[in-house]
């Protein structure tokens, strides 16, 4: 008998809990809040990912997401349009909050709740976005139920 070598187990459990939301008394901001749980912890935590407008605007170009989703939209009716539209932007926003995220969590975090604010790992995140635009693309289709191969 053959063993095949398990995969590794990632070192945490992270799923969206709501988001993403403007934040109370900064317009410019929306966040995402996710439960992270790290195998060695008895409980987890709620992280805050925040992120700006603008971060999200370059995010948008960068990844050249308007275009893409016109592109993948093309074969919707268009009545249906303005729903996927909306859906794909959270989701994006959602995409972006993540990959903030595992910034975050690459960098070490403390076993509480808090908030990842909009202005700390920014450059990372800039790199991060360019690095995984696929990625979240492929997330957006999957969460649409369009077929990936609609890229």
């Amino acid at each position: 008998m053959s063993s095949v070598p398990t995969p590794p187990l990632p070192q945490y459990r992270v799923t969206l809990f709501f988001g993403p939301e403007p934040v109370e008394a900064r317009p410019s901001r929306q966040s995402c809040v996710f439960n992270v749980k790290k195998r060695s912890w008895k409980g987890g935590v709620q992280i805050a990912v925040e992120v700006e407008e603008r971060q999200l605007a370059k995010a948008k170009e960068t990844t050249g997401f308007e275009g893409w989703l016109m592109d993948v939209l093309a074969g919707i009716p268009t009545a249906e349009r303005p729903a996927y539209e909306s859906r794909a932007w959270d989701l994006f926003v959602q995409g972006v909050c993540a990959l903030k995220l595992d910034l975050a969590l690459e960098a070490g975090i403390r076993q509480e709740n808090h908030t990842i604010e909009a202005n700390s790992l920014a450059k990372e995140l800039d790199h991060a976005v360019s690095e995984q635009a696929a990625r979240i693309k492929s997330q957006i289709l999957a969460e649409l139920d369009l077929p990936q191969n609609a890229e």
